[in-house]
């Protein structure tokens, strides 16, 4: 991303850097066109490396409004060309990775796909140390990953899902994401992947860690136009309800927000993992082992997706067929 100018000169990404840093009275936030802009120009490869870095750092600081990630997010889809076309149910983002508890939220997946619902992952994996990714467990399970468009379209077709890396989804989005552990913060790419919906799926579910993000999430893909979308404050940040306390589902319905709480389903709050040992994990989806949070983390999880998309109209209803989904998996699929 380097790209020289006579030092007479500006360069022409100063403008959003000084935008962003102004002073407490001087900076403000980008609008979506300088947004859009300025995130066009990374795109191209057109910013130096101390640019990018001040420019991420700020606005890890100041945090992204609604109107900067919608002009990063069209200026990121336009980059985005798939090779070949892709017809999916339902996107589902990745990009946090779990510490704390098993990655619950892929059997949900598993359970989606079974019922004919066609899932479209993306995400990233190693950014942040010390967590297990959707990628890494994925290949641990025998599933794969994709690494081209067509791949996605071959598993999409044997297993009705997919999970497609940012490293080849956006690698430019993906060398900004690695700079986590040489910055020592997240960046708004963390934010802005979420809202890509590279396959264009008609329904758009995403988790998020910190609360304050749901709002913008929501109002940012009620600007970008999709029709149906779900945010929660998901475990970890992934899109995993915790079924110890009560999810907050901030939502947008054909351009209308709604907003609505689904109880918690324990009294209590779960003892985390001592350890996160993979083959525990697949034991509970054939069946060899019980796992009372676990079990209740996918069977929520999938509930809201139901509901999301449209195979429910009320909280009961989704649990219920969330429930029978569960009960009825392929136990041998791991």
């Amino acid at each position: 991303m380097k790209t020289s100018i006579p030092p007479s000169h500006e360069h022409p990404f100063a403008q959003y850097v000084r935008i962003l840093g102004k002073g407490k009275k001087g900076s403000r936030s980008l609008t979506e066109v300088e947004a859009y802009d300025a995130m066009r120009m990374i795109m191209a490869g057109k910013v130096q490396d101390v640019q990018l870095g001040a420019f991420l750092m700020l606005l890890r600081v100041k945090e992204e409004s609604p109107e900067e990630l919608l002009g990063f997010v069209k200026a990121v889809r336009e980059s985005i060309v798939p090779e070949v076309k892709i017809e999916v149910d339902l996107d589902w983002s990745s990009y946090a990775g779990k510490r704390r508890h098993f990655p619950w939220y892929l059997f949900s997946i598993f359970l989606l796909a079974e019922q004919g619902h066609s899932v479209f992952i993306h995400g990233a994996s190693g950014h942040t140390i010390d967590r297990i990714y959707t990628e890494d467990v994925l290949q641990e399970l025998g599933l794969g990953v994709a690494s081209s468009w067509s791949e996605c379209a071959s598993q999409i077709r044997e297993h009705r899902f997919t999970y497609f890396p940012l490293e080849h989804l956006c690698p430019t989005l993906h060398r900004i994401i690695e700079l986590r552990n040489v910055m020592g913060l997240r960046s708004p790419v963390h934010t802005l992947s979420r809202l890509l919906n590279p396959g264009d799926a008609p329904a758009v579910i995403q988790g998020i860690f910190h609360p304050g993000y749901r709002p913008v999430h929501q109002l940012a893909a009620q600007a970008l136009g999709y029709a149906r979308v779900d945010v929660i404050k998901g475990e970890a940040g992934e899109i995993e309800r915790n079924p110890d306390i009560e999810c907050l589902v901030q939502s947008v319905r054909d351009g209308e927000l709604f907003d609505e709480t689904w109880p918690p389903l324990f009294g209590k709050r779960h003892v985390k993992e001592s350890e996160l040992d993979l083959r525990d994990f697949a034991a509970v989806w054939r069946g060899d082992q019980e796992h009372e949070y676990g079990e209740a983390a996918v069977v929520g999880t999938t509930a809201i997706a139901l509901k999301l998309l449209g195979q429910a109209d009320q909280q009961d209803r989704a649990f219920e067929m969330a429930s029978d989904l569960w009960a009825q998996r392929n136990k041998s699929m791991l």
